[in-house]
């Protein structure tokens, strides 16, 4: 494999990385040590490293048959249970992955509006091919991008005065998760909102990552409702899962039976596996207390690093919302930061990105501030 991986992400220098083994909130490399893992799968680790309540009924799956090539009922229940979890979702397909998601929402947008200019944001993640971080990745689908900075409302503003009757859809994180943990600025998906109803667009959240801030998402926390929402990540209990919907006359151009136009392929998109993982995330685990409670935890880290961080004087701020963190500071200072916790034996993103699962503790939270307490009295 080029680079030794095939996830770009997880490449760092100077050594290569392998975990060998994944047990409660614990990775053990292949050499034997163990690490606390904050990193939570870039958010698709929620419910931690092989969940039970997910295994069990993925193994019962298991035994009556996983390539089943046809429509099954865990699928609709799966569907049930994400519409009345996520106040916008009035209808919901699925997909593989967040990024065929994001691909899905974005061509459902263009056929409904019959126009071709996408609004993004400056540092936005929305896949593979959907990344503005900073500047538009050569490896991004060829759509008629426009690219504002994210929570400039004059910007965004003059892209809809540039362009009138042009924007089929404005694609936003309601927190950047890829772009550092960036929250929305208060009014801005509310302006969003009302550009996007003045000029007949459609309004897409990705939520792949932020809906795990809210039982109802990101929507829900900051009281917008968009007319499209992706999902993926943890949703399915670490196993592959997409999924994309919103409102039914948008979702009809996929149903036959109206004279829907679009047809949406995908070996994988109903695999009774994740949609059986789903249901059992949904139901079983998933409850909006335990949504509240890592939530919660997060913003003590988060407000913890960051008292520790100026009682130091050091040049590092962390951000985000709930169990979604990022630690920001020059290069090299976050490289080696970077190094020194995975010394000590916590695993974080070497961007410094957190973010927590279900099986990270107020102790470890505790452990991981004595930690950087330590480091931080070190660097006068």
């Amino acid at each position: 494999m080029p680079g030794g991986n095939t996830r770009s992400v997880l490449h760092f220098e100077p050594f290569p990385f392998r975990v060998a083994t994944a047990e409660g909130p614990h990775l053990v490399d292949v050499d034997g040590n163990q690490y606390v893992d904050l990193l939570g799968n870039y958010t698709a680790g929620l419910l931690g490293h092989s969940p039970t309540a997910v295994r069990r009924a993925v193994s019962a799956a298991l035994e009556t048959g996983f390539s089943l090539g046809a429509t099954h009922t865990v699928e609709i229940e799966a569907a049930r249970l994400l519409t009345e979890r996520f106040p916008s979702l009035e209808q919901v397909r699925f997909t593989n992955s967040g990024t065929e998601a994001n691909l899905m929402a974005l061509a459902l947008a263009k056929h409904h509006t019959g126009r071709e200019r996408i609004l993004a944001f400056r540092n936005g993640y929305h896949g593979g091919v959907l990344a503005f971080a900073p500047e538009s990745s050569p490896m991004n689908v060829p759509h008629d991008f426009v690219v504002v900075p994210f929570n400039d409302f004059q910007a965004t503003g003059d892209a809809f005065a540039t362009a009138p009757g042009e924007i089929a859809a404005v694609i936003v994180e309601p927190v950047q998760g890829g772009g550092g943990c960036i929250p929305a600025a208060p009014g801005f998906l509310a302006e969003l909102r009302q550009l996007c109803d003045q000029n007949g667009s459609i309004l897409i959240f990705d939520e792949v990552m932020t809906s795990r801030l809210a039982p109802g998402g990101a929507q829900e926390l900051m009281s917008v409702l968009p007319d499209l929402t992706t999902l993926g990540k943890y949703l399915a209990g670490g196993l592959t899962f997409g999924a994309f919907g919103g409102r039914a006359d948008l979702l009809s151009a996929f149903d036959p039976q109206l004279g829907g136009a679009l047809s949406q392929a995908g070996t994988f998109n109903n695999n009774i596996l994740s949609m059986t993982a789903v249901v059992a995330t949904l139901t079983e685990v998933l409850t909006p207390e335990v949504i509240r409670t890592v939530n919660e935890r997060g913003d003590r880290l988060r407000e913890s690093l960051n008292e520790i961080f100026e009682a130091n004087e050091c040049q590092f701020q962390a951000t985000g919302v709930g169990s979604m963190v990022a630690i920001h500071a020059e290069e090299p200072a976050l490289e080696l930061f970077f190094h020194e916790m995975l010394n000590n034996g916590w695993y974080i993103a070497r961007r410094g990105f957190i973010a927590l699962s279900l099986e990270i503790s107020d102790d470890l939270i505790d452990g991981f501030l004595s930690t950087v307490r330590t480091w931080a009295s070190l660097q006068h």
